[in-house]
């Protein structure tokens, strides 16, 4: 039995377990396709961002080699984010560029850069392990309703209890699990392999967040000396 004949001529709940099925397969597809557009360059294009951010001589300068290799826009948010501080020293007048140290100040635009590329890379990760770990027991809810109605009939029939009576309904309700785990097993590969990804990329957008912080945060202040001891009065 096809999925459509499926959606036709089952019952209510096999018509809704089969659409509830494809809904989360083309979900799933949709946003498998769409994260391995988003990370086709890996952890390459976020290594070759940094290092084309380096080697350039102004944060200007910077931004726009970035747009050659920066295609997720994953590393650019952070270098706007010390453009955007360095231009706030210079007379913006909000509590965000003026409360604080420069360090806090910084740390505050790079927190808000660095969150805003991860939420972006770990987008649909939920949806992925949820078909991955529920789509298997929807088709398997649907198989055991169609046992139980395959069964139901058959008991209403008169002629005896035969295999061949048996074999052709029962095997048309397996095809729900089937189908179950046509739409997990894609899921959880997927998930999978994204979030390697994603973690790899993570840590080096962090690793470089620190790195900016280091290199455009202003250095500590020198600690203040020990008060001096009064000499011992000798006897």
């Amino acid at each position: 039995m096809s999925v459509l004949e499926l959606l036709t001529h089952g019952d209510g709940v096999s018509r809704s377990v089969a659409a509830l099925l494809l809904a989360m397969s083309i979900s799933s597809w949709v946003v498998i396709l769409w994260k391995a557009w988003l990370l086709r360059g890996g952890t390459r294009d976020v290594l070759r961002s940094i290092a084309a951010f380096w080697q350039s001589a102004t944060l200007a300068d910077a931004q726009q080699r970035l747009q050659a290799f920066d295609r997720a826009a994953l590393v650019g948010p952070a270098v706007s984010a010390i453009r955007n501080a360095a231009a706030a020293d210079a007379g913006d007048a909000t509590l965000g560029a003026t409360t604080g140290d420069r360090n806090q100040r910084l740390t505050r635009a790079l927190r808000g850069a660095l969150h805003g590329a991860l939420r972006r890379l770990q987008s649909g990760q939920i949806l992925l392990a949820t078909v991955g770990a529920t789509a298997p027991f929807v088709g398997l809810l649907g198989t055991v309703w169609g046992i139980y109605g395959a069964l139901s009939g058959i008991a209403g029939q008169t002629g005896g209890f035969t295999i061949d009576k048996v074999a052709g309904p029962v095997g048309e309700a397996l095809v729900m699990t089937a189908f179950g785990l046509a739409v997990a097993i894609p899921a959880v590969l997927a998930y999978n392999v994204f979030g390697r990804v994603v973690g790899r990329i993570e840590a080096e957008l962090e690793g470089f967040a620190h790195d900016l912080l280091g290199s455009f945060g202003s250095a500590p202040a020198p600690a203040a000396p020990p008060p001096a001891r009064p000499m011992p009065v000798s006897a």
